[in-house]
């Protein structure tokens, strides 16, 4: 059986399922920020890299995102 196109049944698999996707979301959001702090050339302290890293919230990390483009310093991230 090819598990990539079997489609779970029971709402214990899809609840898991769906937090696993979220997790890997907010993980690739927070790879993005430090990626595009990275580009910009600017130094990212541990204390933002763990917070950025911590983070689960999705729509703070893309917001992070945008503002990654735009400052100066990576603590300028949560002004």
């Amino acid at each position: 059986m090819d598990i990539k196109s079997y489609e779970w049944q029971s709402d214990f698999a899809k609840t898991h399922i769906a937090e696993g996707e979220v997790k890997g979301e907010a993980k690739g959001e927070a790879k993005s920020v430090l990626l595009v702090l990275d580009a910009r050339g600017l130094s990212v302290p541990d204390s933002v890299r763990e917070r950025v890293t911590g983070c689960t919230d999705t729509d703070q990390l893309e917001r992070w995102v945008r503002r990654a483009a735009v400052i100066d310093r990576a603590e300028q991230l949560f002004d």
